[in-house]
């Protein structure tokens, strides 16, 4: 498959042949393997994050399986509803332009829109090369669709062009959350709507743990970091195999830890660190989601106070919100500050 005529229309420019170099809205670009991918520099953290999540999702057969699929499609459509059949489409007119920011290998996108994706023009973006992994699942299924290697912060689209923007789990990767949403949010045409979801803080013990890991995993390769989370891994699924109960008693305000039952691997997983566990997930499907939220250096947490004030300032109008032990999930609409 070649790129979709469109995507020169909303570049508003005609793409260059293999390896050639074209400049976009000031974004330098090379052809590469058939992808338009940015020259831009990006900061340290920045780079150690595309390449970790560059790595993850070439692991294909890390989520691929039905098990795990069957896991992604319900609990995205636990938060975002039938976004598929949204009556909000017939807006977009007949192929509306979805902006998929942090695509990674496309998993997010191809089970929550689902067969939406063959009646819209679907362009992902992605800071890693993940998006070749991305082009191959998508062409994989048939559907068209296009992809740049770029910086969500930094893309060379139009203001006001894009109609939808899905960024799952992304925003939070980037040097700055607040400035990422803003970026994007000025590409939205009037009444488009941006659905997201970003990391919610935690209590202090995890917060500590979380950030402790990662600044030991930074400086290491994506494989040796791989390697290295192993041990967690093995200790979720033992937690989980153990398939015992604890009781808070009284609730330990200090620590945000509340009074009640659970069992002991989801205390854990709250409360003292991520460890994974699913009984019906492989080994390497709980590590792949371990590596996920531990290797990359950029992974800010926010509250919703926070993120709905942001929304705000970018003038968005929340439509749709759940907020979760794990994150906040946001469905919004620009709308044009008077």
């Amino acid at each position: 498959m070649t790129e979709p005529a469109w995507l020169e229309q909303i570049l508003d420019t005609t793409l260059p042949a293999e390896g050639g170099q074209i400049a976009v809205r000031g974004v330098s670009l090379v052809r590469q393997n058939r992808i338009l991918r940015a020259r831009s520099l990006v900061s340290d953290d920045q780079g150690q994050t595309g390449r970790s999540f560059g790595f993850k999702w070439h692991q294909r057969d890390t989520f691929e399986s039905e098990a795990a699929l069957a896991r992604t499609r319900t609990w995205l459509r636990e938060r975002y509803g039938d976004i598929a059949n949204a009556p909000w489409w017939s807006e977009y007119g007949g192929h509306p332009l979805v902006l998929d920011a942090g695509c990674g290998a496309g998993l997010s996108s191809l089970e929550l829109f689902g067969e939406r994706l063959a009646r819209v023009r679907y362009l992902g973006v992605d800071i890693s090369d993940a998006v070749d992994v991305a082009r191959t699942r998508f062409e994989e299924r048939g559907i068209e669709a296009a992809f740049l290697q770029a910086d969500l912060t930094e893309l060379p689209l139009r203001e006001r062009s894009v109609d939808v923007v899905f960024s799952e789990g992304v925003l939070h990767h980037t040097d700055s959350t607040r400035q990422a949403l803003t970026s994007l949010a000025r590409l939205l045409a009037p009444n488009g709507r941006f659905l997201f979801y970003v990391y919610r803080k935690k209590g202090p013990i995890r917060e500590f743990a979380d950030d402790y890991i990662r600044d030991k995993l930074r400086d290491m390769t994506p494989q040796d970091a791989w390697q290295a989370l192993k041990p967690l891994t093995e200790f979720g699924a033992m937690l989980g195999d153990l398939d015992l109960d604890i009781d808070v008693p009284t609730a330990i305000d200090i620590l945000d830890i509340p009074a009640g039952k659970l069992p002991l691997q989801r205390f854990f997983y709250w409360h003292i660190f991520k460890a994974f566990y699913r009984p019906e997930m492989s080994f390497d499907e709980l590590h792949h989601i371990n590596f996920d939220w531990y290797a990359p250096s950029n992974a800010h947490r926010q509250t919703p106070e926070e993120v709905r004030a942001w929304c705000r300032d970018a003038g968005l109008v929340v439509d749709h919100e759940v907020v979760e032990e794990a994150g906040i999930t946001v469905i919004a609409r620009r709308v044009e500050k008077p």
